[in-house]
């Protein structure tokens, strides 16, 4: 190979490493559009299924795709979801908030198009069918600050036989008696499983809740942890937050 010719093979390589590295670019983010996305669990909202310092995928096929399906938030015109699926009650959902699209958040689904729900004294029901509740023991509810808090927990089993644990912390909360509402065309009722500590669709989006939620907010199910640290360990020395690691919920199925 003569001298002139050397500078041409270096451009190549160059120029083949940077496709390279597009290429791999561009399969991360399709996956993360197509397939599924981490998403990390800022609250107790959910608890006791989902923790604070959970880290859960949520699977975008299950419902379609849409504008709020996509990696990074942009706005787009709704134009409704290609192979648009409608969620079953008693899925837990990954979602664009209402009040701020950029902002993802996690509720169980227990209200589809054309059902009337209510909460009537702390028990759910859906249709005027209440929603079973077996008492299942106590736990720890915690809240944002790391504070905790006696719950009595509770398996709820929906209509369609769809069983989850949730936690009442208190009875006659301020949101265990509600209007009956009935749930409008392309629109969800959500709950948070933590009852007592949930903006959920019972309370307005201007209220700081979700509302009735749009099914073209729907980013996907969340289907499994795939890791999750106590951050209470955050106030301790660097060299325990080892100790914060929950193995026991790594790798488990959302339910």
């Amino acid at each position: 190979m003569s001298n002139s010719e050397a500078p041409a093979q270096k451009s190549f390589t160059w120029r083949g490493q940077v496709a390279q590295l597009a290429a791999i670019v561009a399969c991360v983010f399709i996956a993360k559009g197509a397939i599924a996305e981490p998403f990390y669990v800022p609250s107790g909202s959910m608890e006791p299924t989902l923790l604070i310092g959970d880290a859960l995928v949520a699977s975008k096929f299950p419902y379609g795709y849409g504008a709020a399906s996509l990696p990074i938030q942009i706005t787009l015109p709704e134009t409704g979801r290609l192979f648009g699926d409608t969620p079953k009650r008693g899925d837990v959902v990954v979602f664009r908030w209402p009040g701020d699209r950029s902002q993802a958040w996690v509720k169980r689904v227990v209200g589809l198009p054309g059902d009337r729900v209510q909460m009537r004294q702390g028990q759910l029901f859906i249709n005027d069918r209440a929603a079973q509740l077996r008492p299942d023991g106590t736990g720890e509810a915690e809240d944002d600050r790391g504070n905790t808090e006696k719950a009595n927990r509770y398996i709820e089993t929906l209509p369609n036989g769809v069983e989850h644990a949730i936690y009442k912390i208190r009875d006659n909360g301020r949101l265990d008696n509600t209007p009956e509402v009935t749930v409008p065309p392309g629109m969800l009722f959500v709950l948070g499983d933590n009852r007592d500590n949930s903006a959920d669709s019972r309370v307005a989006v201007r209220d700081g809740g979700v509302g009735l939620l749009p099914i073209d907010n729907l980013i996907g199910r969340a289907d499994a942890v795939v890791g999750s640290w106590d951050m209470g360990m955050r106030s301790q020395p660097v060299w325990t937050w080892l100790a914060g690691l929950r193995m026991e919920r790594f790798f488990t199925s959302v339910r």
